[in-house]
């Protein structure tokens, strides 16, 4: 049964406010901009950056586990989580170079937020070259030397101040605060398509309703 026919099935379990404002968040989400966080330990900065995703509507976040696994916690995190996919990679070795090679066979850019000799600044990053895969690192070590080696482009924010660097959660937050609202002013076409939404409503409606599953499996062929 196809998913639009379920999404169908399943809506008449929720309200109808709640539904339109699935529909509502939907209509703002991208995968044009996706979040990339290697071998991050420290779970409230690991946090603060969904929570930042969601409300800016990036809805892929990609996780590298590495040395550490992806923890988050719920009490900064806000059920932020539940709303966005959530890949993660963990299955090889070398966890950070087989991530970069899964998204540049979706035609994404590998975007470095580090100061870098030849980075440029935030402003300056051109949208219009293509999908864009910003990698961000943990507070002291920062970006491994894979992500340096294999990056496309680096981008950095502007500082006026004697520290070096903000720290994860805030640079995530700024950066996806300009490019989101750069590219919602642009021509781009950013939106998810009608597939996608359904794939994700489809899954909000089964996170949202009690007993989804068994309710699924009583679902008549009819619908």
């Amino acid at each position: 049964m196809s998913t639009r026919k379920k999404i169908k099935y399943l809506k008449n379990f929720v309200t109808e406010n709640r539904f339109d404002n699935f529909n509502k968040v939907l209509n703002q989400r991208t995968k044009y901009i996706t979040v990339v966080l290697e071998d991050i330990f420290q779970t409230h900065n690991a946090s603060a950056v969904l929570r930042s995703c969601d409300c800016f509507g990036i809805q892929d976040t990609h996780m590298i586990e590495n040395s550490n696994e992806f923890v988050t916690n719920p009490q900064i995190a806000l059920g932020a989580t539940q709303w966005l996919s959530l890949i993660r990679h963990n299955k090889f070795e070398n966890n950070t170079l087989a991530t970069i090679d899964y998204l540049k066979k979706q035609n994404y850019r590998i975007v470095a937020t580090t100061p870098h000799t030849n980075d440029c600044l935030l402003e300056d990053l051109d949208l219009y070259k293509g999908k864009i895969a910003l990698f961000f690192g943990s507070e002291l070590p920062g970006l491994s030397d894979i992500v340096m080696d294999n990056a496309d482009e680096f981008v950095k924010i502007p500082m006026h101040g004697f520290t070096e660097s903000f720290n994860i959660s805030v640079s995530a937050a700024i950066c996806l605060y300009d490019l989101t609202k750069r590219l919602r002013s642009s021509n781009i076409d950013w939106k998810l398509t009608q597939d996608q939404k359904d794939d994700i409503l489809f899954e909000w409606l089964k996170i949202s309703i009690k007993d989804s599953k068994r309710i699924l499996e009583r679902m008549p062929d009819s619908i």
